[in-house]
């Protein structure tokens, strides 16, 4: 039996198939749109703050989220 580890081989920074997946452009907003959040459900969108928050009315109450957030869907 060896002693030896196997290890893994490093990867160069400089190599050209270090190449990372495109990230998908932020997901954009406008008033009146409809939406869905996890926890507060069905809302419709009052107020858009581009790349910082959005203003959502739930029905019950009105809710000021961050953007990008995972919990919210555009329908």
């Amino acid at each position: 039996m060896s002693q030896y580890r196997a290890v893994r081989q490093r990867h160069l920074a400089t190599s050209p198939f270090n190449f990372r997946d495109p990230e998908p452009p932020p997901e954009t907003f406008s008033v009146d749109e409809m939406v869905t959040h996890d926890k507060y459900g069905l809302g419709t969108i009052k107020g858009v703050e581009p790349g910082i928050a959005l203003v959502i009315d739930f029905g019950s109450h009105v809710q000021r989220i961050m953007t990008p957030s995972a919990k919210l869907t555009k329908l």
